[in-house]
């Protein structure tokens, strides 16, 4: 049941139900999402177990700041007039309480999932460059048990993440966390278009050439040492999709 502190608690955090509307418009022009299936979420910067997050029943296109629920650790819904689905419930609380990352991504993307299908389970980060700012921030979880319909099955993802911020579900899709919105959605974004070169390039059937892991970790290490860019991205998006 929603309280007076929390509505108003709600109310104060308008800027960051705006930007988390706009990462799911932005996401959905970008051709990551998939219906009205997987979820964003966003920790409060209180220190709480409340977090915000898509509703239920909306399509990402349409989502806008007064359509983000506000929600604690347990699922319930604290604020917000839409109801929250159960699987994002068990993936985002999970996440956001064992790894302590403030901003859960879990989309179905295209070719980031298509890598989970395969006996790699994940994206080469020793091919694109793009590939490379991924170097060393991927785990990959190569057990499928179907729908996370209950605690353990999010636990189990979040415990096998080992506090890295990108994950490969096998036979399911990703998750990208952050501790800042704007960061996290383009490395979503990033991740995907890295994850389509691959797949183009492992399509024409020639070999392919990667880079050895030292150049690979320098890449990384030079894109996560500037993110200006990032949020540049997530500016131009503000007046891209307003």
């Amino acid at each position: 049941m929603a309280t007076n502190d929390h509505q108003a608690t709600y109310a104060d955090i308008a800027p960051l139900r705006a930007d988390l509307a706009l990462a799911l418009r932005a996401a959905d022009h970008h051709g990551l999402g998939e219906g009205i299936c997987n979820h964003f979420s966003v920790a409060l910067p209180d220190g709480s177990d409340r977090f915000l997050i898509n509703p239920r029943g909306l399509h990402w296109s349409e989502i806008r700041a007064d359509d983000v629920v506000l929600v604690d650790g347990d699922g319930n819904v604290l604020a917000g007039r839409h109801a929250v689905e159960a699987t994002a419930m068990f993936i985002h609380a999970a996440v956001h309480r064992v790894t302590g990352h403030a901003v859960v991504l879990h989309t179905h993307m295209p070719y980031a999932t298509a890598l989970t299908l395969t006996a790699d389970r994940t994206l080469d980060t020793t091919l694109s460059q793009g590939a490379m700012r991924f170097h060393g921030r991927i785990a990959v979880d190569a057990q499928y048990n179907g729908l996370a319909l209950d605690m353990r099955e999010g636990e189990r993802i979040a415990r096998g993440m080992q506090g890295r911020e990108v994950a490969f579900l096998a036979n399911h899709g990703v998750v990208v966390c952050g501790a800042r919105l704007d960061h996290a959605y383009e490395d979503l974004y990033m991740l995907e278009r890295a994850c389509l070169h691959q797949v183009l390039a492992q399509s024409t059937g020639r070999p392919l050439a990667p880079v050895d892991e030292k150049l690979a970790a320098f890449v990384a290490e030079q894109i996560q040492g500037e993110r200006l860019q990032s949020e540049l991205f997530f500016e131009a998006l503000r007046r891209l999709l307003p």
